[in-house]
């Protein structure tokens, strides 16, 4: 298959390796395929000549908002029919097919609750839907629940409901029906800390039972932590698939930008300016920090602890404005 788009090949040659990497899952059969899929919305494309392959496991689909991934997992789940192209699982094909609606469950980007319901009135309502008796509804209801640590709160109103709490809600209406394949659309997107570890080893719980789980984002640090097998979507078009650590050679392989704030900056500057893997240090005034550009990050990564504790500075925050999702995709299509 060829991950990246043909316009892109000349002036990107540094991304071919990416589709040229093999899966860590690579033992079962292919689950979803798209084959050439395109989708409009009146003159907007969606999505644009799209083709791949998932396998079991966890894939995590990477792209900005707006990028097609909403689009493509409408059509993954049936929700959407292709306006060109082929979708199937387990080689059959999606749109149409109830047959396949019981193996998956979906969680979708935006909230649609009945908010006067409580947490289990609403997960157990949807797993009725599915043609589940009562009594056993009420027990995958309870499991669902205990899984994404809602069993606390599941007689609370979901108007009630932090952010984390609803959105754990979601997955939790997803897995309900114990599916094979899961289609989480931003599960994590204004998740607190607490939701996130939660639902974070819930997915790698869910790979260990042999599950399917594509999880979309848009922010590189979240999907690292969920999986290192990624798919990369930009204006519906998919540009490189393969291991998440390709991206990341990818993104070393330019300057990079950190930010340190610091009120030390008369003793740290100097300091950081005689390392070889530090290309230049600026001085900011507002906020009172140092901005350095490296082109070596891991390695600087590597000594700034120990620089901080040699020179005995106090350094307050530490970022990069080129390790987010929004950096790859100006490395990559720039």
């Amino acid at each position: 298959m060829n991950s990246i788009n043909k316009e892109q090949k000349s002036e990107k040659k540094s991304i071919k390796n990416l589709s040229q990497v093999s899966r860590s899952k690579n033992k079962s059969e292919d689950i979803i395929t798209l084959t050439h899929v395109s989708k409009w919305y009146g003159q907007v494309i969606g999505l644009n000549d799209i083709s791949f392959n998932i396998k079991s496991g966890i894939t995590g689909l990477l792209g900005p908002n707006g990028a097609g991934k909403s689009t493509m997992f409408k059509i993954i789940s049936g929700q959407l029919q292709p306006g060109l192209g082929y979708a199937t699982i387990y080689g059959q094909p999606i749109w149409n097919n109830y047959l396949l609606w019981e193996k998956m469950g979906y969680c979708p980007e935006y909230d649609s609750f009945w908010f006067e319901l409580t947490g289990f009135e609403f997960v157990n309502y949807l797993c009725k839907l599915y043609g589940v008796s009562s009594g056993k509804a009420k027990q995958m209801t309870e499991n669902a629940l205990d899984l994404v640590g809602l069993v606390e709160d599941s007689k609370r109103k979901i108007k009630g409901y932090s952010k984390g709490m609803r959105q754990r809600l979601k997955v939790a209406q997803a897995l309900v029906h114990d599916p094979e394949i899961l289609i989480l659309d931003e599960p994590l997107t204004g998740a607190d800390p607490i939701a996130k570890f939660t639902l974070i080893n819930l997915f790698h719980k869910l790979e260990a039972e042999g599950k399917t789980l594509i999880i979309s984002s848009h922010v590189l640090e979240e999907v690292e932590r969920i999986t290192d097998n990624i798919l990369l979507i930009h204006k519906g078009r998919l540009l490189a698939e393969g291991r998440i650590q390709e991206i990341r050679d990818l993104i070393d392989k330019y300057p990079h930008n950190i930010i340190i704030k610091t009120p030390d900056i008369s003793v740290l500057a100097p300091r950081l300016i005689k390392e070889s893997s530090v290309l230049s240090v600026t001085k900011q005034k507002k906020p009172k920090a140092l901005m350095v550009q490296t082109h070596k990050p891991n390695i600087f990564y590597s000594k700034i602890a120990n620089i901080i504790l040699e020179e005995g500075v106090e350094v307050t925050q530490m970022t990069s404005t080129d390790d987010d999702l929004d950096a790859v995709f100006r490395y990559l299509v720039d």
